[in-house]
């Protein structure tokens, strides 16, 4: 591609498709082998934008999905106060080269309403964020999959930040064989090191204060990474303790792959999550940690974490 093409192409307006019949006539003229995917909720923010420069290096072609799913939304949250910014994400998705946006109402998604069938999450689905919100995860995967069936995209993007998601959507790819490869992009965050997230715009300006201490609370334990998982642990919890109006659901160390708390003499990599409210808002933070001498945090997970240590289950 000359550098003429190139900037032609991070100005031309997306094709949009608002059906199945319009995204696949407008997936049959990309004339690429590679195909990525950014799926999202809309209200996009300079953390999808990232998630979309990163899949657009990498293929020929680029579709972003606006669709918010009803399933993955539990009877006591409010699908209808998700804010709906559809004419500044098409600007964004503009910006950064997208050839096409699938925004699909329930009704083409899930032509025949709920989904008898869907996919299960399984135990992973059923811890830390699966605990809080019960069917959470099965929704997100039901979703993931029939994107990515109607989308044929051969490479997903998904952000660090959602770390549980962005395992149960790779493990639904390998056990289920889906032809796809699932890439993690590190979390975006505000200079002040909140990460970035839609569900933001709900934190009022003391809110957002009080949010700072998951992103605080991160990286006073992976500070401590030399030490060992009882350090980690440690300091994060004293960071938290200390803002009494954050109210705490978990503070966890984990291993990558299985979700397991790691044990005192455990060594590798792992993962430190925070889950807690602020305001009228739940807010999630995580980080990748090397655990050991010569430790730290971590942009995202090596392909080589493997799981199977043996360890309780997380709470």
């Amino acid at each position: 591609m000359t550098e003429a093409q190139a900037a032609e192409r991070l100005t031309a307006t997306p094709v949009i498709a608002s059906t199945r019949d319009e995204l696949r006539a407008a997936r049959g003229d990309l004339t690429g082998r590679d195909v990525a995917v950014v799926m999202t909720m809309g209200a996009l923010h300079e953390g999808h934008a990232q998630l979309l420069r990163e899949a657009r290096r990498s293929a020929d072609h680029l579709i972003l999905t606006i669709f918010l799913n009803p399933l993955q939304f539990g009877p006591k949250e409010d699908l209808s106060r998700y804010p709906r910014t559809f004419d500044d994400d098409l600007q964004i998705a503009t910006a950064e080269g997208v050839d096409i946006v699938f925004a699909p109402t329930p009704d083409v998604v899930y032509p025949d309403g709920d989904p008898g069938v869907r996919v299960s999450a399984g135990p992973l689905g059923d811890v830390l964020e699966g605990k809080s919100r019960p069917g959470h995860f099965d929704g997100v995967l039901t979703v993931v999959g029939k994107l990515l069936h109607l989308t044929g995209a051969t490479r997903a993007f998904f952000g660090q930040k959602d770390a549980q998601q962005l395992l149960l959507i790779r493990r639904m790819a390998r056990d289920l064989d889906f032809p796809v490869e699932v890439v993690s992009v590190p979390t975006v965050r505000e200079p002040d090191g909140l990460a970035l997230s839609s569900r933001n715009t709900y934190l009022t300006e003391s809110d957002r204060e009080v949010a700072l201490c998951l992103s605080r609370a991160l990286t006073a334990g992976a500070d401590q990474a030399a030490y060992g998982p009882s350090a980690i642990r440690r300091a994060a919890r004293e960071v938290l303790v200390a803002e009494p109006l954050a109210l705490v659901d978990y503070l966890v160390l984990v291993h990558p792959s299985t979700l397991q708390d790691v044990p005192e003499w455990y060594r590798g990599e792992a993962l430190l999550a925070i889950a807690a409210k602020v305001g009228t808002t739940r807010l999630i933070d995580n980080t990748p940690i090397l655990v050991g001498p010569g430790g730290g945090r971590l942009d995202v997970f090596s392909q080589s974490v493997t799981p199977g240590i043996p360890a309780r289950p997380a709470t």
